[in-house]
């Protein structure tokens, strides 16, 4: 069982950014593949960037590809997501989730946190 909490988000400028993090409890973290998605009102919610065990396999969407970027410190049991050059269009509630598999399908992920809310004024 994992339980993850993230923290991070809040209210930015279109050009801004921001650093998401999410903090994991309760089992090996270093076990699982962690994962960003995110949903927007009214929309399902959508793969963003996954981190395979060591941290040497990124995957990103397209939509923030360039502009986001996925680390995580096995020693800190903590996986971030650095979000630069942020767009109206990617307001969201951002989620992060633990699997034992790469994947951008949020079915392949046991655990998920309560999410944090980022938006992105024009």
């Amino acid at each position: 069982q994992v339980q993850l909490v993230e923290s991070g988000g809040g209210l930015v400028q279109a050009g801004g950014s921001l650093r998401l993090s999410c903090a994991a409890s309760g089992a090996t973290f270093s076990s699982y593949v962690m994962a960003w998605f995110r949903q927007a009102p009214g929309k399902e919610r959508e793969f963003v960037a996954t981190i395979n065990l060591s941290g040497r396999r990124l995957y990103y969407a397209d939509s923030v590809k360039g502009r986001f970027t996925i680390s995580r410190d096995n020693a800190k049991n903590t996986v971030y997501l650095q979000m630069n050059t942020l767009k109206p269009e990617d307001t969201a509630i951002y989620y992060c989730a633990a699997g034992t598999a790469d994947s951008s399908a949020p079915h392949a992920y046991a655990y998920w946190g309560q999410g944090t809310q980022v938006t992105v004024s024009s």
